[in-house]
């Protein structure tokens, strides 16, 4: 399994960086976040990060300007600014010193990981498109999953979900978690269906042993290695 695409998150507001990078992991990411310019323009040299989630207003060097420096270095790695400015000056000047995206915030985590795969497929570097737990295996790409070497046939929802709950391995997830992250946030059916699928998946994914899928009553459920 190739190991996962490595990501720095710079923004001084703390909590929003350590979200943004928590959402990443989540998605299998390798992450590290940066408080300043400077501290960025630093990792860059020493983490060699394959994306760069830079915001645009820093207490020392503004994003812009980190940008800027990466590209008289010689630094391919692509960019994607977080930016409070939605002008469309202020978005062209990002863009005109090498930056390759831009989400303007208030974002949404969903919009902004989906950036970030396009922007690694773009760039042709791998995007974590395989999960592991265990003896169980996902590989995006081929769309398949193996559990003990043996491939497990799934519908394209059984996957999505399987999928979901690997990515956030050893997280709860409740039922309306997953409802809004598997059957999309317009989805108008009782949340009974989730309890249906996971029905699903267990009668082939937990077929072999030790048990992945564990119910919290009351809370949701969660995937998770006893072994």
């Amino acid at each position: 399994m190739p190991p996962p695409a490595r990501i720095l998150v710079v923004d001084d507001e703390r909590y929003l960086a350590d979200l943004v990078a928590t959402a990443l992991r989540y998605e299998g990411f390798d992450t590290t976040v940066a408080g300043t310019g400077r501290q960025a323009l630093a990792l860059v040299e020493s983490y060699a990060p394959h994306l760069v989630v830079l915001d645009v207003v820093l207490p020392d060097l503004s994003g812009v300007a980190v940008c800027a420096r990466l590209r008289q270095r010689g630094a391919e790695v692509p960019v994607l600014f977080l930016t409070a400015r939605d002008s469309t000056e202020d978005k062209v000047a990002g863009l005109r010193t090498g930056g390759d995206d831009y989400v303007t915030k208030p974002f949404s985590l969903e919009e902004l990981v989906a950036r970030v795969h396009a922007l690694l497929r773009r760039a042709g570097t791998a995007t974590g498109s395989r999960l592991a737990i265990a003896d169980l295996e996902i590989d995006e790409d081929a769309y398949e999953v193996r559990r003990h070497g043996t491939r497990i046939a799934l519908t394209p929802t059984e996957f999505a979900l399987l999928r979901f709950l690997v990515a956030n391995a050893g997280r709860v997830l409740s039922k309306r978690q997953i409802l809004d992250h598997v059957w999309e946030y317009d989805f108008g059916g009782n949340d009974g269906v989730v309890q249906t699928y996971i029905s699903y998946l267990r009668r082939k994914v937990d077929a072999f042993d030790p048990p992945l899928i564990h119910t919290v009553p009351r809370v949701g459920y969660v995937v998770r290695d006893t072994r």
